[in-house]
């Protein structure tokens, strides 16, 4: 799955889809999406993240507490 990074505008393939679902983890492991050679992975912060239109991530993937 790619999402965008808020702060530089390049796509993230995210490789740890499970990651990103759990609202526990505040953060997922992926890798920037530019350039010819495949990027490193890196940690980042779902709160940097948003999908490729700019719409912000669903709330339940980000607050274990969103029910309440």
């Amino acid at each position: 799955m790619y999402l965008k990074h808020q702060e530089s505008g390049d796509l993230v393939e995210v490789v740890n889809i499970t990651a990103l679902l759990d609202p526990s983890q505040s953060g997922v492991s992926g890798r920037f999406h530019s350039g010819e050679e495949m990027q490193d992975a890196e940690d980042f912060a779902k709160d940097s993240l948003v999908f490729p239109s700019g719409e912000a991530l669903p709330q339940c993937w980000l607050d274990p507490g969103y029910r309440s």
